[in-house]
C-alpha cells in the first residue's frame, strides 16, 4: 500500500484510510473506569491525535511508538482542532513502507551542511580548539549520529539532521558577530556555537522519526552530558589547556542563558552571553520558519497563539518558488535514511 493522504491535507469530516508512523499512545481510563487510549500518529508533513475508545486491548497491541499502521478513521472537530477518530487499526510491516513519507528531516542538504561544517572547523585558529572539534566533526560513531539526530523532541529542529542545521546556523551567525563585534575571541565562539549541543547525540534517541530522552538524557540533560563529552575529549589532546577546557564548558553549561532556563550557571564572558543570544535566535526564528512553511500563500495572517513565544504572530507563508527550491523532497530526505 502506498501512502497517498498526508496529515497536512485532512480537514473537519475527512474519512480517509491510509499508513501512518505512531508517534505516542498512552493507556487512560475514563471516570466510570473504562479504558481508552490517546493515540497520536505523524507522517512528514504534521501529526494528529485522538482518543481511542474500541477494542481497547487489541488496538494497544498494535499501537506501538515507531511502528507503521493502516488506519481508517476520520477527521473530527473538539474544542475547534481537529481531532482523530480511529474506526480499525492493522499493523504494517516497516519493510512496506517509503521511510521518507513519515520522518521529517532538514529541508536542506545534509552533505553541503557537514562539508560547510568541517570547513568551519579548518578556520579555528586555536590549535587546541581545533583538534578537540576535529575530535567530534571530522569521522567517527559521534559524527555520524551528529548529522542524523534531532536539536529537540519538540519546538525547535525536532527532525532527523536538526541537530547539524541548528549548531550549523549559529556557528554562521558566530562567524558574523565575532568580526562585527571588538574583542571577541572567534575561534571560542565558534567552537561554543558547534558544540553546545553535542549532548544531545547521547540525550536523545530518534527510532524511526520518534524522538525520545535515552535514561541518561533524563537523568543528566544534554548540558552536563556535554560538558564531560568535551572533558574526555580534551584529556585526550596533549597539552590541552585546562583553563580554555573550562571556557568552552562554560559555554555549554550557560547557553540557555538564564537558570529557569535550565542552565546550572548564567553566561558570564561575552563570548558565552553572544553564544545564548545565538542560541535563542536561532531556535525561534526556526519555530518561525516551521510556522510559514504550513502557510498557504505570502498573505499575511494570525497564527495559533504560540506557548513557547508566549504572543500570537503575525505572518506570511513563504512564495511557492520558495518552498520549491528548499523542499523536503524524498530525494533529499533519503540521502538521511539510506
Amino acid at each position: 500500500m502506498t501512502k497517498t493522504t498526508f496529515v497536512e491535507q485532512l480537514k473537519e469530516g475527512d474519512r480517509f484510510d491510509d499508513l501512518f508512523l505512531v508517534k505516542s499512545v498512552r493507556l487512560s481510563e475514563t471516570k466510570a473506569g473504562k479504558d481508552y487510549l490517546i493515540l497520536t500518529v505523524m507522517d512528514r508533513s504534521g501529526e494528529l491525535s485522538g482518543p481511542v475508545w474500541d477494542n481497547v486491548e487489541a488496538c494497544h497491541k498494535v499501537c506501538r511508538a515507531g511502528e507503521f499502521i493502516r488506519l481508517k478513521g476520520m477527521v473530527q472537530a473538539y474544542r475547534d482542532k481537529p481531532q482523530l477518530k480511529v474506526d480499525s487499526v492493522q499493523e504494517i510491516d516497516r519493510n512496506e513502507v517509503d521511510l521518507a513519507d513519515f520522518v521529517v528531516a532538514t529541508t536542506r542538504d545534509p552533505q553541503q551542511m557537514a562539508e560547510e561544517l568541517q570547513r568551519l572547523v579548518r578556520s579555528v585558529k586555536d590549535p587546541f580548539l581545533r583538534k578537540l572539534l576535529n575530535h567530534f566533526f571530522k569521522s567517527g560513531a559521534i559524527w555520524d549520529r551528529f548529522q542524523m539526530a534531532p536539536a529537540a523532541k519538540g519546538i525547535h529542529h525536532a527532525y532527523a539532521g536538526g541537530l547539524l542545521e541548528h549548531c550549523l546556523s549559529m556557528a554562521r551567525l558566530a562567524d558574523m558577530l565575532a568580526g562585527h563585534y571588538e574583542g571577541i575571541d572567534r575561534s571560542l565562539l565558534i567552537a561554543g556555537a558547534l558544540l553546545h549541543d553535542i549532548g544531545k547525540v547521547d540525550e536523545l534517541a530518534m527510532e524511526i522519526g520518534v524522538v525520545e530522552y535515552t535514561d541518561r538524557g533524563r537523568l543528566k540533560g544534554h548540558l552536563v552530558i556535554g560538558s564531560e563529552m568535551v572533558a574526555a575529549a580534551a584529556a585526550r589532546i596533549s597539552d590541552f589547556p585546562p583553563d580554555l577546557l573550562v571556557q568552552v564548558q562554560h559555554l555549554i553549561l550557560s547557553h540557555h542563558g538564564r537558570q529557569e532556563f535550565g542552565s546550572p550557571i548564567v553566561p558570564m564572558t561575552v563570548e558565552a552571553l553572544l553564544l545564548s543570544f545565538i542560541d535563542d535566535v536561532d531556535a525561534k526564528m526556526n519555530l518561525i520558519e516551521q510556522l510559514r512553511r504550513k502557510m498557504e500563500g505570502g498573505a499575511m495572517q494570525w497564527t495559533e497563539y504560540q506557548r513557547s513565544l508566549e504572543r500570537f504572530l503575525y505572518l506570511g507563508g513563504f512564495e511557492e518558488k520558495e518552498v520549491a527550491e528548499e523542499t523536503n523532497t524524498p530525494a533529499r530526505q533519503q540521502s538521511l535514511f539510506s
